[in-house]
């Protein structure tokens, strides 16, 4: 049972506590003396700053203890442990939480679980797979044999397609033999990531011109997704090659109006692109004649 009052004997060993600390510490690392804790009776922990770079608030704990009736105090443990204010490390995440869109790269493998929620069995009837098992008996032989250069044994002794008839067989002919495919939970995760990057709520898709559905840059897609979504092939798109909601768009439309015409400038209110002709000689000049001086302007011929 903890004690609430540390023992006299062993709180009053701060000096043999600060010798443990500087002998499992870098020297000078031991600073300050911060207090005395009663971990139970005759255990008391002494708390002593820590000056090691890199560990900013950590405190070097060193714990003593004596027996009862003895009046000679020995130190139990020395560590290092993290005060209310210390620097930590963040809190350690699993890898699997870890991973990012785009972590991934060339020689990376991801494993899905077996239970992943976004998966669920891709055939059903005679070749379902057996309780808790991604992948049926069946299956998993025909992924042997593909991934097998050569095996040994007779010709008897080879793994064989599936039966005629079988669903197995069917869904290798329509090109469908795959083990686990979408389930409804995965498809509506990918609608939600993909209608968040590309979708009608997007500020590209709030300016554009027109949506993608009337777009012929766009691709549609195969399952019940291309009711909604599809892929853009517009080079000049920021969505190129990317899954794109029906209601994005961007100002890279296939039926975007026609660059328009710049606007006509106000007519000038002196028209300087008007030549008028005027004569060299005036009219007097023109009769040999002569002109009084005082005659008006228009008799010289002037505008």
């Amino acid at each position: 049972m903890r004690s609430r009052t540390p023992d006299r004997l062993c709180a009053e060993a701060v000096e043999l506590a600060r010798e443990a600390a500087a002998e499992a510490a870098r020297p000078g690392t031991v600073g300050e003396y911060v207090r005395a804790v009663a971990d139970a009776d005759r255990v008391v922990t002494h708390l002593f700053e820590c000056q090691e770079p890199g560990y900013r608030g950590w405190r070097w704990a060193v714990t003593v203890t004596r027996a009862s009736r003895a009046k000679v105090v020995t130190v139990d443990e020395t560590v290092l442990l993290p005060g209310p204010d210390a620097l930590l490390a963040p809190e350690w995440v699993p890898w699997s939480e870890r991973l990012r869109p785009g972590d991934l790269g060339p020689g990376d493998l991801l494993p899905s679980e077996a239970e992943d929620l976004r998966l669920e069995p891709g055939y059903s009837g005679e070749d379902s797979p057996p309780p808790n098992s991604a992948v049926s008996e069946e299956m998993q032989q025909l992924a042997a044999v593909e991934d097998a250069d050569v095996t040994a044994g007779p010709p008897a002794a080879q793994e064989t397609p599936p039966a005629a008839g079988s669903i197995a067989a069917v869904a290798e002919e329509l090109g469908m033999r795959r083990a686990r495919v979408l389930s409804r939970y995965g498809l509506h995760v990918a609608a939600d990531r993909w209608d968040e990057a590309f979708g009608a709520k997007t500020p590209m898709a709030q300016a554009a011109p027109a949506s993608c559905v009337t777009c012929g840059f766009m691709m549609p897609i195969a399952g019940s997704l291309r009711q909604a979504f599809g892929v853009c092939a517009n080079e000049f798109s920021p969505a190129d090659g990317r899954v794109v909601s029906l209601a994005y768009g961007c100002g890279a439309h296939s039926e975007a109006a026609v660059m328009p015409k710049p606007p006509r400038p106000a007519p000038p209110v002196i028209d300087e692109t008007v030549v008028e002709p005027l004569p060299l000689r005036g009219p007097a000049e023109r009769t040999g004649g002569s002109v009084e001086p005082d005659a008006p302007a228009e008799e010289l011929g002037h505008s």
